[in-house]
């Protein structure tokens, strides 16, 4: 296939990596489908000349009929799926109600999952596709106050790896990008979340929140040092896409090979001591 002739589904692309990333593959001729859970984002990418179908991780009839208005626009081809919509909600883990768990899973697993399980028959018809999913070095660090995020990205790990030895035996790859700090509206993205879910002033973890984590949140310092532009996911999901053969998964960012190292050959009792500081 030429480039021109592939099309490609992109969730979450109303900023940030998913809006870098349908703009960096409409300029390599791909035909991108930029999908956004919001209509007003929809509206504002159809107007940079995208199509863009709503589509919303946590309601299945949105999912459905995303996918079938692209599938409608293609005539029934899809050659790729990038899953990247997610959301945060920050917090103590034993701060966090098992509702607000629910909510990040159903986005953050439960939507993807869904929307894969659609996308693999009309891929297993046209003989090819690939299916990319966007995690995070969160998905294989722990790191607090990053409970539910993290649970929700080492879920997901956990259930592409597993697809991905299960397509083995398809023409379907499947491939994870780990991104680490990339500049992105997560966090902006997540303080509603938290403010809905987590009753910080009556934690005993207070004192806690007020020296750190809220500092974080609302008080953003300099750019992290080793923090990227979504140029650097862009350039992974370019080789995931393209490669004859690409490798199970794609670390972006120093800190995310590093600690990607550590995990592997460090003990175990020391990298969470390590952790534990941080």
């Amino acid at each position: 296939m030429t480039p021109a002739s592939r099309s490609i589904l992109i969730t979450g692309a109303s900023s940030g990596i998913g809006y870098h990333c349908a703009h960096v593959l409409r300029d390599r001729g791909w035909r991108v489908f930029a999908s956004c859970r919001a209509e007003e984002d929809c509206a504002r990418l159809r107007a940079e000349g995208f199509e863009s179908p709503r589509l919303d991780y946590a309601d299945p009839a949105s999912i459905e009929a995303g996918l079938a208005e692209v599938l409608t626009a293609t005539g029934g081809t899809l050659d790729a799926l990038y899953n990247n919509g997610a959301h945060a909600c920050p917090g103590a883990v034993e701060d966090l109600p098992t509702d607000a768990l629910r909510e990040i899973f159903e986005v953050n697993v439960f939507g993807w999952h869904e929307l894969t399980r659609r996308v693999i028959p009309v891929m297993r018809a046209q003989g090819h596709g690939r299916i990319v999913n966007c995690s995070s070095v969160l998905g294989f660090v722990p790191y607090r106050w990053r409970g539910a995020y993290g649970a929700s990205k080492f879920a997901l790990e956990g259930l592409t790896r597993i697809l991905a030895l299960e397509m083995a035996d398809t023409p379907i790859k499947v491939v994870l990008i780990q991104p680490g700090p990339v500049t992105s509206k997560i966090r902006v993205n997540s303080i509603p979340h938290f403010e809905r879910w987590v009753d910080w002033k009556n934690s005993p973890r207070r004192a806690q929140y007020e020296g750190d984590l809220l500092r974080r949140l609302y008080q953003p310092g300099p750019k992290d040092r080793w923090e990227l532009g979504p140029e650097a996911v862009a350039k992974a999901l370019i080789t995931a896409l393209d490669h004859p053969s690409p490798r199970p998964s794609y670390k972006v960012t120093t800190p995310t090979r590093v600690m990607g190292v550590v995990m592997r050959l460090f003990p175990e009792r020391w990298v969470a001591r390590f952790l534990a500081r941080q």
